[in-house]
């Protein structure tokens, strides 16, 4: 039975913990994703630039919209067989399907948006739910802002506790929860237009996940409006990079906000100098005949002055501020380098080589490694097991496990395959030596099995192999 305080308790005591990290995360989205209306004054964009292409290039790298970013395969190798070939084919056939609903739905838009806070703030969270039928998407994706939702660690190690706290009319939450039992106090006629608390918790237990939804109008006494349970978390909690006994990520504007800073006061000082050289500094004595309110530097004025008085002088500026174009130049270089700009952007120059494009995506592999490794644990391993346990119900997929013991998930977005690319290099190297020495070392290759395993590393498709049964030349050797 599900106790509406004890959920509002843990609620609480994990936003208590989360309020240290408020104030840091108001700088870098005031300086990073600036709201519309309102925040600091902004005179340098740089980080705003840097974060909306990292956020862009994450979505084309991990998550490529209408282009096939995962595969599935069976766990264990099959035999070349009709069994085995019907199998590879069912777990193909369902990975269509999979993408076909993610490019119906609108996963593009909020995967971008949920990238947006994993670049600013560092934790992104993606709701994945089962849109109603008829739709031409079994899914239908949130991108949860991080000021909305309340996160816990569990132990496992990932952000699997979500609370979600929102606004909702007695409209609302009639359409959200139509079997929820309202208090007598809601059902009143003045309380019909005003907006009242919610809470929505989700939790992991033995069986799966838990989920529940509590009125807060009054903290101290929660009303149970919906409880339930989910084969699969609906929500996807994320992180860049994570530090020891810390629950929330940070990002890379979060490490870089010194210099966002620096920058950005640099700006102001620069602009405020130009000013100074464009109107000048003035002085002027007070011979009883000017009057410094009543003066206008405009080109053909004629001041008037007392006779034998200064008049109106100019006043030296006090230095050159040339510098600060020498310290803004390093602060900017800093500040990409930071976000990964020059990284994950496009090739700047077309005449690149075929081992420079090698070893550029080899250096981009090493300094994401360790967020690629966390963003697959933490964001694409569970958005697809949601995403098929969602179609399994629907009876558009047969019943898959991805425990790595009848099928397996496999990652071919462009940044997955660089590895693949480097363990294909390698080997393409290792048969040139081989094919080098010619006679008794060359038989020792087997070339049909070379093929396959350089289609399985490179993402071929396996339509454009021949099948061992039915071409007896490209027997395996011995």
């Amino acid at each position: 039975m599900t106790d509406p305080a004890a959920i509002a308790a843990r609620h609480a005591a994990a936003l208590e913990k989360r309020r240290a990290l408020e104030p840091v995360w108001r700088a870098c989205y005031d300086h990073a994703l600036p709201p519309p209306a309102g925040g600091p004054a902004l005179f340098d964009a740089t980080a705003a630039d840097a974060a909306e292409q990292l956020a862009a290039s994450l979505l084309a790298e991990l998550t490529p919209p209408w282009s096939r970013w995962f595969g599935l395969a069976p766990a264990r190798p099959v035999a070349d067989t009709e069994a085995g070939r019907a199998a590879a084919e069912a777990l193909e056939d369902a990975a269509a399907v999979l993408q076909g609903h993610f490019d119906r739905s609108n996963f593009a838009i909020e995967m971008h948006q949920a990238f947006l806070d994993l670049v600013v703030a560092g934790t992104g969270l993606l709701l994945v739910e089962e849109a109603p039928l008829g739709e031409p998407s079994a899914f239908r994706f949130t991108a949860v802002p991080l000021r909305d939702a309340v996160l816990e660690e569990g132990p496992s190690g990932r952000l699997d506790t979500v609370y979600r706290t929102a606004l909702l009319t007695v409209a609302g939450i009639r359409r959200r929860y139509p079997s929820a039992e309202l208090p007598p106090a809601l059902l009143k006629p003045d309380a019909a237009d005003a907006k009242h608390p919610v809470l929505e918790a989700v939790w992991p237990d033995r069986a799966g996940t838990r989920y529940a939804a509590l009125l807060t109008a009054e903290p101290d006494r929660p009303v149970l409006l919906a409880e339930g349970r989910f084969a699969e978390s609906p929500c996807v909690a994320f992180r860049w990079l994570k530090a020891p006994g810390e629950t929330y990520g940070r990002g890379p504007v979060m490490k870089a906000l010194p210099d966002i800073r620096t920058a950005n006061t640099v700006v102001e000082m620069v602009l405020k100098n130009a000013s100074i050289a464009v109107t000048g500094i003035w002085q002027a004595e007070d011979d009883g005949v000017l009057n410094p309110a009543t003066v206008r530097l405009v080109p053909g004025s004629i001041i008037p002055k007392a006779p034998g008085s200064a008049g109106l002088t100019p006043l030296a500026a006090p230095g050159n501020f040339d510098i600060s174009q020498l310290v803004l130049n390093d602060l900017r270089a800093r500040i990409r380098a930071s976000m990964l700009a020059d990284r994950l952007g496009p090739l700047q120059d077309a005449k690149m080589t075929a081992t420079e494009v090698l070893e550029r995506g080899a250096q981009t592999a090493r300094l994401l490694g360790a967020t690629y490794g966390r963003l697959q644990a933490e964001l694409l391993t569970p958005l697809v097991t949601r995403c098929l346990g969602i179609l399994r119900r629907r009876g558009e997929v047969p019943p898959l496990l991805l425990d790595g013991r009848e099928a397996a998930l496999r990652y071919e977005s462009p940044l997955a395959r660089v590895q693949g690319r480097a363990d294909a290099a390698n080997t393409l190297l290792f048969l040139q030596s081989v094919n080098a020495l010619g006679g008794a070392a060359a038989a020792q290759v087997d070339a049909a099995a070379a093929t396959r395993w350089l289609a399985r590393t490179l993402g071929a498709p396996a339509e454009v192999l021949v099948p061992l049964s039915s071409n007896p030349e490209q027997a395996p050797n011995g």
